[in-house]
């Protein structure tokens, strides 16, 4: 018996919006709306869908686990990222390795590496 990843599903107060930006960020598209509750955004060569749940408490703070997404031109996706609506919360670098934290409209991080 093994698992398998289904989704990446995102807490949110008000998950409509979200589940908007993301697509609009990542080219997708909003496969379902369950009636305000539940949104699934399938994004084209990812394998993989966001979720984006209605929860009455979402957490507060930094979320315990985050995605790591890749570019191949980091600095263009950062300024379009920001442009986007999403705020910088830092940038890092290990040696040729750089990478940019991000919080998405709602405040959920999330982090862009270059070189992908």
């Amino acid at each position: 018996m093994t698992l398998g990843l289904g989704m990446i599903t995102i807490d949110s107060a008000d998950p409509g919006p979200l589940a908007k930006w993301w697509s609009d960020l990542t080219g997708g598209t909003i496969e379902e709306e369950n009636e305000g509750w539940f949104y699934v955004v399938g994004v084209p060569g990812w394998g993989h869908k966001l979720g984006f749940q209605k929860v009455s408490d979402p957490t507060s703070g930094k979320n315990r686990q985050h995605m790591d997404l890749g570019s191949s031109d980091l600095d263009a996706e950062v300024e379009r990222i920001l442009a986007a609506g999403a705020t910088e919360v830092h940038r890092q670098s290990m040696d040729s390795f750089r990478w940019v934290v991000f919080a998405d409209p709602q405040g959920n991080q999330f982090c862009v590496a270059g070189g992908h």
